[in-house]
């Protein structure tokens, strides 16, 4: 099956990537809600060159979707419509057991004549967090709830010994409740490395980012 990744850049996105290639279905887009106004993508604050290397490095070809908070549906819908005119089948969402987010998911597919699919479904949080920690993917803290984690955990790569660090705080280890998120730059996926370089922390209110920019994209070619 041909299909469109709704992605995040975080570790459930890849995850629920992996299972899919491994299932042996063909990516032909990761589609990332950017924030046009503050030049990065939703959530997880990815800026274009980031997307860009992200995007060469998985061997995907990007499609970036500007959203607005009012509009945000429909233009994701708009973008969906694209994909599958390009041959999608279905788009791949990363979401676990929420199911507000799952209605959204189908509501958005169903739109535009599209399946909408959830590897991760039921699957237990812990447990994915594990899985992809197992598979060798780095994935870097990028965002914490203030009210959640400290400072210090931003920017490190999620391993067993930081989830350990993570539990006595009392948060889902697999930040399913928006504890923390996160940036993979590397793993089974990635043809090389994204490498990148930490240019300090942005307090954003109630959560903290770490602005991971990219050290040298070695990108040489052009994915729209």
């Amino acid at each position: 099956m041909k299909f469109v990744m709704s992605y995040s850049g975080g570790k459930d996105s890849i995850l629920a990537l992996h299972h899919m290639v491994a299932g042996g279905h063909e990516p032909l887009a990761l589609l990332v809600a950017f924030r046009e106004e503050a030049g990065r993508s939703w959530v997880h604050g990815m800026d274009p060159a980031m997307l860009t290397a992200v995007s060469y490095a998985l061997g995907i070809p990007l499609m970036r979707c500007n959203v607005a908070g009012a509009t945000y549906g429909e233009d994701m819908e708009a973008h969906l419509r694209k994909a599958k005119a390009m041959g999608a089948e279905a788009c791949v969402f990363g979401d676990i057991d929420i199911e507000d987010h799952r209605r959204w998911d189908e509501a958005r597919c169903s739109a535009v004549g599209m399946k909408a699919v959830l590897p991760l479904w039921k699957r237990d949080r812990e447990e994915n967090v594990q899985e992809v920690i197992d598979l060798g993917y780095r994935c870097l803290v990028k965002c914490i709830q203030t009210s959640a984690l400290p400072n210090s955990f931003l920017g490190q790569p999620l391993t067993c010994a930081l989830l350990e660090k993570m539990r006595p705080f009392g948060v889902d280890l697999c930040g399913e409740n928006g504890e923390y998120h996160t940036l993979v730059v590397d793993g089974p996926l990635f043809r090389h490395p994204v490498e990148v370089e930490n240019k300090g922390l942005v307090p954003l209110g109630h959560h903290t980012a770490v602005n991971l920019t990219v050290r040298n994209d070695g990108v040489s070619g052009d994915w729209k």
